[in-house]
């Protein structure tokens, strides 16, 4: 399958996810970044998105050292 053959193939949900899922494997494959600072970013992102939530009550997030 060519690029633009998946490109017509998917839904625009999942070309945006697709790309994501590329460039994240790309940035973890070359080592611009590893799995769990990713997944720390990922939880440090979501807990931002809970509506409500008081920054006192949320775990705080440790930067990993690079």
């Amino acid at each position: 399958m060519s690029f633009e053959e998946a490109l017509e193939m998917l839904s625009r949900d999942e070309r945006f996810k697709a790309t994501i899922y590329a460039m994240n494997s790309l940035l973890i494959h070359k080592g611009i970044y590893g799995r769990q600072e990713f997944e720390r970013m990922f939880v440090e992102w979501a807990e931002k998105q809970r509506p409500n939530k008081n920054a006192a009550d949320r775990p705080r997030v440790s930067a990993a050292p690079l």
